[in-house]
């Protein structure tokens, strides 16, 4: 196992799934559930975001290729996506890209919510999934795509961890300490995002490669 592949892979997704930003709305949805609700809720989120990526990584630009899409734009748009998720980040407020009031309005009303609004698209939203697709497409072999499916698996369980303990998470960190790991974690998305579009644009355009 390439572990230098694997740590690279791993802080990029979970700068996208980003668990810290979903612990407040998951303690909000599930506050007149029973502990074991609770917890089985944070089960089902974390399995539904092990099932949308894993599907993102295996079906991803297959479907790509039907819609006539390739991958060089892609990667352009989703990188415009995640930086605009990066500087929602930075300002510690709401990103409208994973969830909106009105979902959140109308998950209230609804008897589960660990898959609709948690896993998706709070978690497991168009930016983790473009980039479980363009990290995919980094190297084509079956090693990779194992390696990347690990990683997907842990990011899973880290997400789980983080709901299972989100009260003391929260109690401990408070809003300023959550606010400024999410800055941080908005920094790296930010960072990440650029990588995507310089890449895509240079695919788009070689000439910017400067002849390269």
């Amino acid at each position: 196992m390439n572990w230098n592949e694997f740590v690279q892979l791993l802080a990029g997704l979970i700068s996208v799934v980003n668990p810290i930003t979903a612990m407040p709305v998951y303690m909000a949805l599930t506050a007149r559930k029973s502990p074991a609700e609770r917890r089985q809720t944070a089960i089902t989120a974390a399995f539904a975001v092990t099932m949308v990526l894993l599907t993102a990584l295996l079906a991803g630009e297959p479907i790509l290729r039907f819609f006539g899409i390739g991958l060089p734009a892609f990667r352009v748009a989703g990188g415009l996506l995640l930086l605009l998720m990066g500087m929602s980040m930075l300002r510690a407020s709401d990103d409208r890209s994973r969830h909106t009031p009105e979902e959140d309005a109308e998950s209230q009303d609804k008897a589960s919510v660990a898959v609709v609004p948690l896993a998706i698209p709070l978690l497991a939203g168009p930016g983790a999934i473009s980039t479980t697709i363009v990290y995919a497409h980094r190297d084509l072999s079956l090693n990779h795509y194992l390696l990347f499916g690990g990683v997907i698996v842990t990011v899973s369980s880290i997400v789980l961890l983080f709901l299972l303990l989100a009260p003391r998470i929260v109690a401990i960190m408070g809003q300023t300490g959550m606010n400024l790991v999410t800055r941080v974690m908005g920094l790296l998305l930010s960072s990440i995002a650029v990588e995507f579009i310089a890449g895509g644009m240079t695919e788009l355009f070689p000439l910017l490669a400067g002849g390269r």
